[in-house]
């Protein structure tokens, strides 16, 4: 029935909706997250499954960004290609490597060549899938769940009540969750912005993205300190690989600390935490070790790129180009004080706190209620 009434909804887009010139420029697709890491080393940690297409364009972009780093010749020590089981993954590991690879084999029309691919099972992947393997992750996931939802919850509600306003139909909460999903994973997989996003104007659209992004900082980003520390293997494997390379040659104040930040701002605030820009689809991040033996004081020098754009880090002193030692010493160090079993595997200790979200939750169901006509104080609810 639900697919009816949404297939209907869709099929009335074009006699119900009356954008005016602000809304015709808004575009969604700038509003979504992820749905669900020689003289030179590169380290290069691709967000998500990439399309086949996309993936090419990247590994061309790559190579043209760094036209003498993919001269040797092929081993699976120097080119180490990893991947997860998750098909997508794999797939985009693939074609990865055949753009890599392209014209330096014997392999039909593109001169293709053989190359690996590694990876492990879900249950022992601590390096790429840290979050399926972590129990206390899973089980802190589990805990604030509720209270996010509970955060979100008031938009939602709002934006349900504003659409079922719209369009006269008996719209509920799932239901708008449900297109929400539908809109962001049209527009990003399918480029298609004027079916389900279309049902939601751009200040809601703007809405629902500051639920997701409070979802992703609470539960994936800086709201809990386990979120990145279970992260640790994967910084050892690339620090490793930069020392390899090196050898084979001759979050902040508040972070470092692990204070829990503040939540991203609601709408119209702006906010630095946005997860169309900390995770987007087809993202990927690159880092990448120069060596300069014309310097006098450092000869290493890292390097991060954050979708092929400089990221300045702000334990470097702002900068994009980072001295190894100091990188080693100001942005690595302070993580790997924790390991992998201690931060996931140790039972937590049994504390008695309210969830982070749940106060806010109360602030936003009372601003809600005052504009519908609710007098009650915010003690009440």
């Amino acid at each position: 029935m639900k697919l009816a009434m949404v297939t209907v909804l869709l099929v009335l887009l074009s006699l119900l909706i009356h954008s005016n010139a602000e809304e015709e420029a808004f575009d969604v697709r700038q509003h979504l997250s992820t749905v669900t890491r020689q003289g030179m080393e590169l380290v290069l940690l691709p967000r998500n499954g990439l399309k086949s297409w996309t993936t090419w364009q990247l590994i061309w972009r790559t190579r043209a960004r760094f036209p003498n780093l993919f001269n040797d010749d092929y081993h699976p020590d120097v080119y180490a290609i990893k991947a997860t089981q998750v098909p997508r993954a794999s797939a985009s590991a693939v074609a990865f490597g055949m753009g890599l690879f392209s014209g330096k084999g014997s392999l039909g029309p593109g001169h293709h060549r053989a190359f690996a691919v590694t990876g492990e099972s879900h249950a022992s992947d601590t390096m790429l899938r840290f979050h399926d393997c972590c129990q206390n992750y899973k089980a802190f996931k589990k805990s604030q769940e509720p209270a996010v939802d509970k955060l979100k919850e008031p938009v939602y509600d709002a934006i349900t009540s504003a659409v079922r306003r719209c369009y006269r139909l008996n719209f509920t909460r799932q239901d708008t969750t449900s297109l929400w999903f539908l809109c962001k994973q049209e527009a990003s997989l399918l480029n298609i912005v004027d079916q389900a996003c279309a049902l939601f104007r751009p200040s809601e659209v703007s809405l629902l993205e500051w639920t997701d992004d409070l979802e992703a900082f609470i539960l994936k980003g800086y709201g809990k300190s386990i979120n990145y520390r279970m992260g640790v293997p994967l910084l050892e494997d690339v620090v490793q690989s930069m020392e390899q390379a090196i050898k084979a040659e001759v979050e902040f104040q508040k972070i470092r600390r692990e204070r829990s930040l503040q939540l991203p701002p609601k709408p119209p605030q702006k906010r630095n935490w946005k997860g169309n820009t900390v995770a987007p689809f087809g993202g990927n991040n690159m880092l990448v070790l120069y060596s300069c033996p014309a310097s006098t004081s450092n000869k290493h020098f890292v390097q991060v790129l954050r979708n092929e754009h400089p990221i300045p880090m702000p334990g470097c002193d702002g900068t994009d180009f980072c001295p190894l030692d100091v990188f080693k010493e100001r942005i690595v160090a302070p993580h790997l004080k924790h390991d992998y079993n201690s931060v996931c595997n140790v039972k937590l200790e049994q504390q008695e706190q309210k969830p982070v979200a749940s106060k806010l939750s109360q602030l936003f169901r009372w601003m809600f209620s005052l504009g519908n006509g609710d007098k009650r104080s915010l003690d009440e609810l």
